[in-house]
């Protein structure tokens, strides 16, 4: 009936009261649980919506020549950051931060893309280097824009047109493929980092770490005062073993040319001086260099980013000849090796002929240096054989890296049956051999590589280790990667030391190959070279090519006998040897001229030593040689033989 009152069964009301309690209880430890038993994590994250990490970025250590002379510094500039430790929506307001900070909104939404996985207390670098007037848009823009932040950043500062670009390298930001190398892994996105070169090489060291302050910011984040400060720890500075004034004296003699220029203390594997051309503008590259300009420096046929002196792998040329002679005399052959030269000289059924066609009539071995005749080493190779001539070449140093401190080094090519076979799978021809002998077929070899062989030949048989930066002061790690002080004993026979070493300085003597590149009162000793880089009948069909241009080689020291210094060049499509001497001459010059200027240093014997000397008379009439020689007090020179015994 519908009047009846209808009672709830005791049963139900049980259950329900038993729901409430169990709601009730729920609701009570959830209570406790957020303000007892966990109340310093969500203080702690209530503190985080408040308290702002901002970086403060490390400036990287300076860059010195030898003498501690400035080369890479820094400026202050101020870098964009966006913020993503707020609930805005950041892809919302990417077109008005893009056109206030005059980028690509597209760009901005990808960069906001690329850093989505990464955690929200790290900030997006937006944009390095602003302009007052973007620094003003974000001032001006406080209220609307929160997340936009601002910071002092340190922009490398790079010498003008490109001054030893290839040795110094450049920085830029860390890469997704860099990050996932395990060098690169404690860093993160953002961080500017070296690229190339020493910047590359060295970079922890260069790199220093970088600091943060902690700063209140409120509901808007707008900063309202400051909590905490770590400072950054700056990057420390890096003492080069270039001297910057014989660096100018190789970038002008290569001004307007393509190839490389190497100068390297012989005694210690000093990098003295390093050139490459065509350059680059690392200068592009300390901010942020834009797709355009990347995409012509990777395009340009000329490859400009390419380091030639410890890159570019190509026949060596007749520079190539000292090492065959050092291989002959070692093996008893060159010393009575005697050939007449008519201009060429036939071998297994083929004619190879010499450079000068009308020939150079009979040739010994010092005839054969400095007049660079290619029969006499025509001769020389077929007796030796690919092996043994391999065997002295890859004792030298060729088809292996130097060891230099400096990334991507090419290894060169020195071939051999076992290379071929490994190769190629073929075997090696006698035939082949000929052309080795002359430093062309498929022999190749970097400037650096080069001029550390020849170094070692000059120092009899003496070879270390090239480097760009003083060990002095490095820490561990990069003495045990890096051997900077490493030397091998390679054994030369005295008599023929003297005699090779001799012969490589009349070369630059009216009857050598390079006689215009001569210097009165410099003892230069060296050997030119031209080599092909493509097959004669190739440049006899394109002789108005320049593309097709033989490269010149030139690798000269002074004195000739435990030299101080050593240069090589290497001018792409120079033609001649003798045109790439002259170069390294300019750059040998700078180099005495600087020691003479030197004030003169007190021996162990009371002598002082005044450096490189040249050929001619003393003031008492004795014959002096090549060398350093020693002086007393008053400046009267001591006799040579009795300054330095055992040496003619």
């Amino acid at each position: 009936m519908f009047g009846r009152d209808e009672k709830v069964s005791p049963m139900r009301l049980t259950a329900v009261q038993y729901i409430v309690l169990a709601i009730f209880l729920m609701l009570t430890y959830g209570l406790w649980r957020l303000q007892v038993a966990q109340s310093d994590l969500y203080a702690n994250l209530a503190e985080r919506n408040r308290i702002r990490d901002v970086p403060i970025l490390a400036p990287r250590g300076k860059i010195l020549d030898r003498e501690g002379r400035t080369i890479v510094d820094n400026y202050p500039s101020f870098t964009a950051l966006l913020m993503r430790d707020s609930s805005r929506d950041l892809n919302a307001d990417s077109s008005l931060i893009a056109e206030g900070l005059h980028l690509d909104p597209k760009d901005v939404r990808e960069r906001i893309r690329k850093f989505a996985a990464m955690p929200q207390y790290q900030p997006i670098y937006l944009k390095d280097d602003i302009t007052p007037d973007e620094l003003a848009f974000i001032e001006a823009h406080r209220n609307e824009l929160p997340e936009l932040e601002t910071i002092m950043a340190y922009r490398r500062l790079y010498p003008r047109n490109g001054f030893a670009a290839h040795l110094i390298g450049y920085v830029g930001e860390v890469s997704e493929q860099m990050l996932n190398q395990p060098q690169f892994e404690l860093y993160n996105p953002g961080d500017v980092v070296g690229k190339s070169g020493v910047e590359l090489e060295y970079n922890q060291l260069l790199m220093g770490k970088n600091g943060s302050k902690q700063v209140i910011v409120n509901s808007r984040g707008k900063e309202m005062g400051e909590l905490a400060e770590k400072p950054a720890e700056p990057g420390k500075p890096l003492k080069l073993t270039i001297d910057i004034d014989l660096q100018i004296a190789a970038e002008e003699a290569i001004a307007g040319k393509n190839g490389a220029i190497v100068a390297m203390d012989p005694h210690t594997g000093e990098i003295l001086a390093m050139v490459s051309r065509p350059t680059f503008d690392p200068n592009q590259f300390a901010v942020r260099i834009s797709r355009d300009d990347w995409s012509k420096l990777v395009t340009d046929p000329e490859k400009p980013l390419l380091n030639r002196a410890i890159q570019a792998q190509l026949a060596p040329g007749s520079t190539f000849k000292i090492i065959m002679s050092v291989a002959g005399w070692q093996e008893g052959i060159a010393q009575t090796l005697n050939v007449h030269c008519n201009g060429g000289a036939t071998f297994y059924g083929r004619r190879f002929g010499c450079w000068v066609k009308t020939g150079h009539g009979e040739v010994d071995l010092p005839r054969a240096i400095f007049q660079s005749c290619d029969v006499f080493f025509y001769t020389l190779a077929e007796k030796l054989g690919i092996d043994r001539i391999a065997k002295y070449a890859t004792a030298l140093g060729l088809g292996q890296k130097t060891g230099i401190d400096l990334p991507d080094e090419a290894s060169g090519v020195m071939p051999s049956e076992e290379w071929k076979i490994r190769n190629f799978k073929q075997k090696w021809f006698a035939g082949e051999t000929i052309s080795v002998g002359i430093g062309q077929g498929a022999v190749a070899t970097t400037p650096v590589q080069l001029m550390r062989a020849i170094a070692a030949i000059s120092m009899d048989g003496r070879m270390v280790v090239p480097h760009v930066v003083d060990p002095v002061g490095l820490p561990q790690n990069y003495l045990e990667v890096n051997h900077y002080t490493e030397i091998k004993s390679i054994p030369i026979e005295v008599d023929g030391w003297n005699l090779i070493t001799d012969a490589m300085g009349r070369v630059l003597l009216p009857e050598g190959t390079a006689p215009s590149a001569h210097i009165p009162g410099i003892d230069i000793a060296g050997k030119t070279g031209s080599a092909q880089i493509v097959s004669l009948a190739t440049r006899a069909k394109h002789a108005a090519n320049e593309d097709f241009a033989q490269n010149g080689w030139f690798v000269g020291f002074t004195p000739r006998r435990d030299p101080d210094i050593i240069v090589c060049v290497l001018f792409e499509g120079g033609e001649h040897g003798k045109l790439a001497a002259r170069l390294a001459t300019q750059v040998i010059k700078a180099y005495v001229d600087k020691q003479r200027r030197q004030p003169a240093k007190v021996a162990s014997n009371g002598k002082v030593d005044v450096g490189v000397l040249w050929n001619g008379a003393g003031d008492d009439g004795d014959a002096l040689h090549a060398g350093h020689f020693l002086v007393d007090a008053a400046g009267k020179h001591a006799p040579w033989a009795a300054a330095v015994p055992g040496v003619e």
